[in-house]
């Protein structure tokens, strides 16, 4: 059971429908600054594991979203077109209309425990942050967790936020019994780029600090550089820092990634790049005028900056990037499962 706060108050319309989903979402406000103009639509899910699609090149065959869409607003974030199978738009919707799945972790539960489950690894956080603002509400990542610790299944996270840290207990307690492993994800400690592309996430150098406290306690943890945008925070006095700060808190593994633009992406990135760096616009529309991709060469560039570093320091490429799948996921019928 999820936990009602004294000031999540409900909509005037109350309840929504939204595709994929059997009942009514129930839609939700909470009286806070950071939320003031956000809804949440509370649905029951019918299945929580989802099966990655073997075309999408993942380094994983399952993956667990807990939330649809994401309060942190990167204007690069690949997921944003998800977000219109459920009727929403790939801009402001995307971070201003929050799907909470909150009986995730009872349904978890019961996937796990089937007999046909092989126990193969699960990944989090690969679609929208499982720890963005609202998980501080609604705390669904602790019944994840715990759920993932009983029937021992390998498992890692990838997210922006510090949050996490608030479920070490949980985390060494599943280390104890299987394989286990975290990524954080920092694209810059430039304040100028964090703050322009990433305006709701926490501080970069927080995430840095988590990255230090979780190896200091035994849970493997990397840095992905992701994505590394040209002309934003690619140069050698953005990326050094952040090199040297993922070196000296431990990190196991430092990966770097180009952006990708896929269509719904593309449409909210270069708008921003219009307002807020109109001297870029002309080096982005060559750079993508072919499709999601930069071109090979520019793309093979961007992971050098990272991988030189690696090699320097002794650490193994890694942690491997999440490609973008080859086609936009389907809004799946039952009982197929959801990427999302």
């Amino acid at each position: 059971m999820f936990v009602r706060w004294s000031n999540l108050t409900d909509e005037a319309d109350k309840q929504r429908r939204l595709p994929g989903y059997r009942d009514d979402a129930m839609v939700r406000h909470f009286d806070a600054p950071e939320a003031l103009d956000m809804r949440f639509y509370e649905v029951r899910a019918r299945s929580v594991l989802n099966r990655v699609p073997s075309r999408s090149r993942m380094p994983f065959s399952w993956t667990i979203n807990p939330y649809r869409g994401c309060s942190h607003a990167c204007v690069y974030c690949f997921a944003r077109p998800t977000h219109q199978y459920l009727g929403f738009d790939a801009g402001r919707d995307f971070e201003r209309e929050i799907v909470v799945k909150v009986n995730a972790p009872e349904v978890l539960r019961r996937e796990l425990a089937r007999p046909s489950w092989k126990r193969e690894h699960v990944a989090l956080g690969t679609n929208t942050d499982p720890y963005q603002w609202v998980e501080g509400r609604y705390r669904l990542m602790r019944g994840i967790w715990e759920a993932l610790r009983d029937a021992a299944n390998p498992c890692s996270v990838l997210t922006k936020s510090p949050l996490l840290l608030r479920d070490l207990p949980l985390m060494l307690q599943i280390a104890e019994r299987t394989t286990f492993g975290a990524t954080l994800s920092i694209p810059t400690l430039d304040e100028r780029a964090w703050r322009a592309t990433e305006p709701h996430t926490p501080n970069p150098r927080a995430r840095l600090e988590a990255v230090a406290e979780l190896n200091r306690a035994g849970i493997p943890t990397g840095v992905l550089i992701a994505p590394l945008m040209p002309g934003i925070n690619d140069a050698p006095h953005q990326l050094e820092p952040l090199l040297q700060g993922a070196i000296d808190a431990g990190a196991r593994s430092i990966g770097g990634v180009a952006l990708h633009l896929r269509d719904g992406v593309k449409e909210v990135f270069m708008e921003w790049l219009r307002t807020q760096r109109p001297e870029l616009v002309e080096r982005y529309e060559e750079l993508y005028r072919s499709g999601a991709y930069a071109p090979g060469e520019e793309r093979k560039r961007l992971a050098g900056l990272v991988r030189g570093r690696n090699a320097g320091n002794g650490f193994r490429r890694g942690p491997r990037p999440l490609p973008e799948p080859r086609n936009p996921p389907v809004e799946p019928t039952a009982p197929q499962q959801r990427l999302f």
